[in-house]
């Protein structure tokens, strides 16, 4: 890798002590970014020494037998600027760039498109036919389609798209990209991931944790904007995907799109038929008690926004055409477990006496542990030709293998240039066009309340099909 810069605004910020610096740890010693510079940009006035501390304190905390020899080799690349988010102040990092850099915006989303005008103000989004500049921001994207739009103007008064890299960091996760290798390399699955073989999709993602110290973002988003516009329906998209005629990241996101832009429009649905909302009440996690979403510190007590939401999407396409979608997630639920599952139709012929196969499922495991499970129907021994539910499972990593976190694939990327793992704006646009008819009737109400330690609100189950149940949080 030639020489590059990384400029991180919001550098001593929660996701730069927690992920970023980790990460770029973890690839320096890797030997993958030997000449890559790190500039940390924040407001805290600071020198170089007092950021140098507090990256290595937080090193020390997240990385799992650190030392101080790793430590000698990474911190020469580390570097730090004090100043706001002004053209003015961000001029201080021009002659500490490298003629290609890369800008990452580890900032609250409500300071992205000031951020992303200042760098441009600056003159410091300025690339040239042999030299890049690129951006990378976290999501959200907007709070809604308005917003995203709005955003959208901002970044691109100095940056084009082919610049801009949207991060939803699902996408870099080894669960996920595992889920189109699995889907497209294997030929047995090609003539049966169809309408005509496939009965439902479920997406299930389910926390434990409440909050957390997120109480002030959390409560302005909600599960729908937080989780399921983003994360999930990305997770969606890459299980309905066509199979590309080539691997190239334009055409894979140029698939995405086609299947959001073929989900059947919510706006002329009645809502209730749809998508469900639920909030947390008092109970149990772990054998701990814990309060009411509306008591958590910081929340407001008449608040009226989702800790769990769950849809019913439909595809209107030769594969897909009425096959449901159920997508979920929450918090303070039964587990902390993730999942895609496709549940295959019952074969058709006969079997002898009353035997029934229901459990036909393909899981793709994301949390806690990554794997796949195939459920399958198979004779009980005896004499009787009697069935029992058999698991054919397999882990997705074998011990000794490396397991690389989704922000260590992220960054690599976005310094490659490989852009197949970020969202362009119409991926954005088409998620929030899918689910703002519910954001809009959601502003008034309240959602259905569950119990802490649950499966979230018995209301859930409303948007179900007849026959279809939603599959156990317990794993």
């Amino acid at each position: 890798m030639p020489n590059l810069s990384l400029m991180i605004l919001g550098a001593s910020g929660d996701l730069t002590k927690r992920l970023l610096m980790p990460s770029l740890f973890r690839l320096h010693k890797l030997g993958l970014i030997p000449k890559l510079n790190i500039i940390g940009y924040s407001i805290d006035k600071w020198d170089r020494d007092a950021f140098l501390k507090h990256i290595h304190d937080a090193l020390q905390q997240f990385i799992p037998g650190f030392n101080e020899a790793d430590w000698a080799s990474f911190s020469p690349h580390l570097d730090f600027i004090s100043g706001e988010l002004s053209a003015k102040d961000l001029q201080q990092a021009q002659e500490k760039l490298s003629p290609s850099a890369l800008f990452y915006l580890a900032l609250p989303p409500t300071l992205f498109g000031q951020a992303a005008q200042a760098i441009g103000d600056a003159g410091l989004a300025e690339q040239t036919d042999n030299n890049w500049r690129r951006i990378l921001i976290e999501k959200p994207f907007g709070t809604d389609l308005a917003s995203a739009e709005v955003l959208r103007t901002q970044v691109h008064t100095h940056w084009d798209e082919s610049q801009v890299y949207r991060i939803d960091h699902f996408l870099g996760k080894e669960a996920t990209q595992n889920l189109m290798i699995f889907r497209f390399a294997n030929r047995v699955l090609a003539p049966v991931w169809n309408a005509e073989h496939i009965e439902q999709v479920q997406i299930s993602y389910a926390e434990t944790l409440g909050v957390e110290n997120r109480a002030v973002y959390y409560d302005r988003s909600g599960a729908m904007r937080d989780m399921l516009q983003n994360h999930l329906m990305q997770l969606l998209t890459l299980t309905a995907i066509e199979p590309l005629g080539r691997w190239d990241g334009e055409i894979l996101r140029d698939h995405k799109v086609e299947v959001l832009k073929s989900i059947r429009p919510t706006e002329n649905m009645q809502v209730d038929t749809w998508a469900v909302r639920g909030q947390y009440c008092a109970g149990q996690i772990d054998g701990n008690s814990v309060a009411d979403y509306c008591n958590e510190p910081g929340i407001p007590i008449d608040t009226n926004t989702e800790t769990f939401a769950a849809l019913r999407l439909e595809i209107d396409n030769w594969r897909w055409k009425g096959v449901p979608f159920y997508l979920r997630s929450g918090k303070r639920l039964a587990n902390n477990y993730a999942e895609i599952a496709v549940q295959f139709r019952a074969p058709a012929g006969a079997l002898p006496g009353d035997i029934s196969v229901e459990n036909n499922w393909l899981v793709f495991r994301l949390s806690p542990e990554m794997g796949m499970d195939m459920h399958m129907t198979a004779k009980l021994p005896g004499m009787n030709l009697q069935t029992h539910d058999i698991v054919l499972s397999a882990p997705y990593t074998q011990p000794g293998q490396y397991e690389v976190s989704a922000y260590e694939q992220l960054l690599i990327d976005a310094l490659n240039g490989d852009r197949a793992h970020f969202l362009r704006f119409d991926e954005v646009e088409w998620a929030w066009r899918i689910i703002d008819p519910a954001l809009k009737a959601w502003e008034q109400g309240m959602p259905d309340l569950y119990k802490a330690g649950s499966e979230g609100p018995e209301s859930q189950d409303r948007i179900m099909r007849s026959g279809h149940h939603w599959r156990s949080l317990l794993g």
